[in-house]
């Protein structure tokens, strides 16, 4: 069970999702030592910069089902993350892979304008909420 939160206000609160937990994919493939963010890459040029934290979140995962359905394509067949503490767009559809990163490099939606670290809780947002730590300069 996971909660869903858009930028535009909408949640879906509460949302079954059945698939594989980021944690696993860290299991089966360690990061080094020195690794602090992941980038996930996604189909049509898609990305998300996460906090390695983040990404290993009890609760994240690469949904495979939701409701106990497969994913649609719309919503993102084959698979999906779904980070339930954080915006949306930080689980990006159509996941292709994962990169390990040294340092934090903002996505593709991060480029855009949106806030680095998209706490719902927090309503970040946009860029122009940042404070000084959120992330690498615009």
């Amino acid at each position: 069970m996971a909660d869903l939160h858009c930028v535009t206000k909408f949640s879906m609160l509460g949302a079954e999702w059945g698939g594989v937990p980021a944690r696993l994919f860290l299991e089966l493939a360690p990061p080094a030592e020195d690794v602090t963010h992941v980038m996930v890459w996604a189909e049509y040029g898609f990305s998300s910069n996460l906090r390695l934290a983040d990404f290993a979140a009890e609760r994240t995962i690469f949904a495979t089902h939701k409701g106990g359905e497969p994913l649609t394509a719309e919503h993102g067949f084959p698979v999906r993350l779904i980070v339930p503490q954080l915006y949306a767009w930080k689980g990006p559809k159509w996941v292709r892979g994962v990169e390990y990163m040294t340092a934090d490099r903002r996505g593709f939606w991060e480029e855009r304008g949106y806030h680095n670290l998209g706490d719902p809780w927090r309503e970040q947002r946009y860029s122009y909420q940042e404070e000084p730590g959120d992330g690498p300069e615009l």
